[in-house]
């Protein structure tokens, strides 16, 4: 087996691979991954065998920790396999990899963020028996809640009124390209609450949605001219995960964001499987936020684990 480290040279055949993969979603694309390349010394690997490229996996280096991440900058990351990849394959590639790290960039602990199942186009936990063999432990766990819209659990009898009320006493949701107004209201609120920025600053996720303007989703809850509440959506191939959700005072008592939430589970994007409306912990997963779960809960979504698993080497 051949294990290349990545460099722009890799670019297209890079994100050709992600694209037919089946496990690899827009995140792993590198216009995405670039982004803040400028925060994450990047050390991404390709895997080729007999010259065929069987897999990649994001990744960026922490030389001062001697830690390999999987990607810091990435809700999850982990190998990323082509459809013919077999588990033999999986397992050699690890022994092979993990050995690498070791000797050519004093690698001592590895830090691994595999895809969640819902996200994958066909089975790939492949890389979850590699862990095991290796004997890596699980250090966080995230409960993220979704919805499954080929076995839907209905939303409570409250939430869907409160959601009709807000629709009858004029709220709006559309569809827009502008990010400004609804970026004031979720960088509000999550000073307010968390004292805390988004993510993405403004001018990252206008960059982003410029690159994937499919993928990248802003619904917008307007009552007259005023922006109220919205979410941004990341659009998969099998997922609709909600990446952002906030609303201001007003669009709070109104219930914007139950009619957010149920338009997204009902309406947007309807062809895919599952909608993903996003963890509710602290600390690593130690705390639940349990009255944010409970109003996504309540709309029909049930819970999925998102792993972080710690590699000694």
């Amino acid at each position: 087996m051949q294990i290349v480290r990545y460099t722009p040279d890799h670019r297209t055949e890079w994100d050709a691979f992600v694209r037919g993969s089946k496990n690899g979603t827009f995140l792993f694309r590198r216009d995405y991954m670039d982004y803040h390349a400028d925060r994450f010394a990047d050390c991404s690997f390709l895997f080729y065998e007999k010259g065929k490229l069987i897999a990649v996996l994001p990744a960026n280096l922490r030389a001062d920790e001697h830690t390999l991440y999987s990607h810091q900058g990435l809700t999850y990351g982990g190998l990323v396999m082509g459809t013919e990849i077999r588990a033999a394959h999986v397992l050699g590639l690890f022994d092979e990899w993990l050995a690498l790290l070791r000797t050519d960039y004093d690698v001592r602990t590895l830090v691994y963020k595999p895809v969640p199942h819902i996200y994958h186009r066909h089975p790939a936990e492949e890389d979850l028996y590699a862990l095991f063999r290796h004997r890596a432990v699980l250090r966080s766990r995230l409960l993220s809640s979704v919805i499954d819209r080929e076995r839907p659990l209905p939303a409570t009898y409250n939430r869907r009124w409160q959601a009709k009320k807000a629709l009858k006493e004029g709220l709006r949701i559309e569809r827009s390209t502008q990010f400004g107004p609804f970026w004031e209201v979720l960088t509000h609120r999550l000073q307010q609450k968390y004292g805390v920025n988004p993510v993405h600053s403004l001018e990252e996720i206008e960059r982003l949605h410029r690159a994937f303007p499919e993928q990248i989703v802003l619904l917008e809850a307007r009552l007259a001219d005023e922006v109220v509440g919205g979410c941004v959506h990341y659009v998969m191939d099998e997922v609709v995960h909600i990446q952002y959700a906030a609303a201001t005072e007003t669009g709070m008592a109104l219930g914007a964001l139950d009619a957010l939430f149920l338009h997204t589970a009902t309406e947007f994007c309807p062809e895919k499987r599952y909608v993903d409306i996003g963890n509710s912990n602290e600390q690593g997963g130690w705390v639940l936020n349990e009255n944010l779960i409970f109003r996504k809960e309540t709309c029909g979504a049930r819970g999925i684990a998102f792993d972080t698993y710690e590699l000694a080497l």
